[in-house]
C-alpha cells in the first residue's frame, strides 16, 4: 500500500466550501420548518380545524402562516414572515396585521377584510403590504377563522404570500 503524504490526503478529502453554505442553508430552513409545525401542532391542541382543508403542513413549506386572536393580535407567524416582510416573529407578536399597511393599501379591500372578519367568515384577498424597509409587495391572503373545542371562533389563520402575478 502506497505511504500517503498529508497535501495528497488533504487534496483528496477536499469539499468546496460553497456546498456547505447550501447545506448549511437548507439545515436551517428544516429546523426553522420543524418549529413552525411544533408550534402550530402545539396551538392546534386548543382548536377545532380541519387538517385536511387548511393543509398547514404542506402550505408552511410555501407560505406564511399567521394567526391572530380575534382583537387581530398575531399570536403566531411563521419564519417564512421574515423573508417576506423584514420582520422577524417576536417583532410582530402582539401586534395587528395593520403594521404591514400605508398608503397605497386598498381601503376598499381592507373594507371588504372587515366585513368577512365581523362575520367571521373566510375570504381571499390581495393587498399592497408594505416590508419593514418601506417597500411595497402584493400579498394574497387566505383566511378563515379557527373555531375552540366548544365550537366558538376563537382566533383567525391566514396563509399568506408575495403574488408575484400581479
Amino acid at each position: 500500500m502506497k505511504n500517503m503524504d498529508s497535501d495528497d490526503f488533504l487534496q483528496r478529502n477536499t469539499v468546496p466550501i460553497l456546498s456547505w453554505d447550501f447545506h448549511y442553508e437548507y439545515v436551517n430552513e428544516l429546523k426553522a420548518l420543524t418549529v413552525d409545525l411544533e408550534k402550530v401542532d402545539k396551538i392546534s391542541n386548543q382548536f377545532i380545524w380541519d387538517e385536511k382543508k387548511l393543509n398547514i403542513r404542506e402550505r408552511i413549506k410555501e407560505e406564511v402562516v399567521l394567526i391572530t386572536d380575534l382583537d387581530l393580535r398575531i399570536v403566531f407567524a411563521s419564519s417564512g414572515i421574515k423573508k417576506m416582510t423584514g420582520y422577524k416573529e417576536e417583532e410582530i407578536l402582539g401586534k395587528t396585521p395593520k403594521m404591514f399597511q400605508g398608503p397605497a393599501t386598498s381601503k376598499k379591500t381592507l373594507k371588504e377584510i372587515r366585513e368577512a372578519l365581523k362575520k367571521k367568515a373566510p375570504f381571499e384577498k390581495t393587498l399592497e403590504n408594505y416590508r419593514k424597509n418601506g417597500k411595497t409587495y402584493k400579498c394574497k391572503i387566505d383566511a378563515s377563522p379557527i373555531y375552540n373545542l366548544k365550537g366558538e371562533v376563537s382566533h383567525f389563520i391566514a396563509f399568506e404570500k408575495q403574488d408575484l402575478s400581479a
